[in-house]
């Protein structure tokens, strides 16, 4: 499928994508719902100061705060309906999966296939809707009690309009994201995030630019901020496409006087089996006390939970040592969710396919599982440099978070993911329309 995609990108023209109606009508739909999306990051809250709430958030635009509005396309800081964005999802979707590892239950509905997995989504939306009412409360509670608050008219009435607002804002792009999934074009919880993320670039360049013009950085430092950026795109693209093939062979079978099998292909295993997954896990799960915790100012500074949060600072050594070690976990975490090596080795053998040196069944999963655990060590390896030596720069040189490692990681990989199911589009239509042609015509009815 790879080979046919790289060659039908390669000859590529403008009335092969024309045909293509089915594909025309997803993209358009994609690009409607993801402008319905940064339509409603402008949509403040009832009783909100606009004004007074976009200097708070640029404020607090250089921790974890600045983030999470990162990933909210801006919605955070013009404190929109949509300010949660789809965290409350993530965190939802990692705490099911987690629970499916270690509950029975839960791990036999996995195993049950479509019937089990609608289950698990609608556990997830469940989820969804009680962590969004927290965090929405918490940061409801949060704008309230802070100096200088942005609410204008606080009371019950206030916490009851924003509460239901954002959770409903949550449950909103949860919804479009499936949508998306389902009638467009690419993952759309994945698009979500990338359309936010894309939509603060410019301003983010720009604001590198402006600390140049300002001899805050040097020029000859922000020529080198833009050459590491690009070197680091084409890291990331060289990575996510890197695999490694395990060769496997389908032995020669006679059936009468024809000979069938003898065929020699491979199994693609790619370097980053978890794909972007591991740092936007890792992000959200360190957002949920930060967020809450980012807003309020009635904390006493020598108590226990101060110094931590002093410590969990957005960037400390604390914080990056739980970011890389949340990383790695979910990197092994999630490889092992989406590729079991002795289904894999099963599915093989009743294929009556094999490995070359390695019997069926249990031998070939011992040896795909040797493999798998070798290429996910190295891109733990390079998810954690990818996304936490950034951070590092970020303190020390004050580069805009939207040029970090996890924005271009995201941007990258959901790009690479997007293009890729256009591309099995367009060789979907190109088998229908050679199978139209052969197809005879209706006679007519006597």
């Amino acid at each position: 499928m790879s080979s046919a995609a790289e060659q039908l990108a390669a000859n590529f023209n403008w009335s092969t994508f024309s045909k293509a109606d089915d594909l025309k009508k997803r993209l358009w739909f994609t690009l409607a719902a993801l402008l319905v999306f940064r339509l409603g990051a402008y949509l403040p809250l009832p009783g909100i100061d606009a004004e007074l709430m976009q200097a708070i958030s640029q404020r607090n635009s250089g921790g974890v705060l600045g983030l999470l509005d990162k990933f909210s396309g801006g919605a955070l800081g013009n404190m929109a309906i949509f300010a949660l964005g789809v965290m409350p999802y993530i965190s939802a979707s990692i705490i099911v999966q987690l629970m499916t590892a270690v509950v029975p239950q839960l791990e036999s509905l996995k195993k049950e296939g479509e019937s089990g997995r609608k289950k698990l989504n609608q556990y997830t939306r469940y989820g969804t809707v009680l962590l969004a009412l927290v965090q929405s409360f918490g940061i409801t509670v949060g704008l309230e009690s802070m100096q200088g608050s942005p609410v204008i008219d606080p009371g019950f009435l206030f916490r009851v309009s924003s509460v239901l607002s954002l959770t409903g804002g949550t449950l909103f792009l949860m919804w479009l994201g499936e949508q998306i999934t389902s009638r467009g074009v690419g993952n759309g919880i994945s698009l979500i995030i990338f359309a936010g993320i894309v939509s603060g670039m410019p301003g983010a360049l720009g604001q590198l630019f402006d600390l140049g013009r300002t001899g805050q950085i040097s020029a000859f430092l922000i020529f080198m901020i833009m050459l590491v950026i690009a070197a680091t795109l084409i890291f990331i693209v060289y990575v996510e496409r890197a695999q490694r093939r395990v060769h496997i062979t389908y032995p020669k079978r006679v059936v009468g006087n024809r000979q069938y099998g003898g065929d020699n292909t491979h199994m693609p295993l790619k370097l980053n089996t978890a794909g972007v997954i591991p740092p936007i896990f890792a992000s959200a799960m360190l957002m949920i006390p930060q967020t809450i915790a980012g807003f309020s100012t009635n904390v006493d500074p020598d108590s226990l939970l101060a110094s931590f949060l002093v410590h969990m600072g957005y960037g400390r050594p604390l914080y990056l040592l739980l970011f890389v070690a949340m990383i790695v976990f979910f990197a092994f975490f999630y490889t092992s969710v989406v590729f079991n090596p002795t289904e894999k080795a099963e599915d093989l053998k009743k294929a009556g396919a094999i490995v070359p040196g390695y019997r069926p069944g249990e031998h070939t999963a011992t040896y795909l599982d040797y493999i798998l655990t070798r290429l996910t060590v190295v891109g733990a390896i390079y998810l954690a440099v990818i996304c936490a030596f950034p951070i590092v720069l970020m303190n020390n040189y004050a580069i805009p978070l939207y040029l970090g490692g996890t924005s271009l990681l995201i941007v990258v990989s959901v790009a690479i993911d997007t293009v890729t199911q256009i591309q099995s589009h367009l060789i979907s239509h190109q088998y229908q329309g050679l199978t139209g042609r052969t197809r005879p015509k209706k006679g007519k009815r006597r």
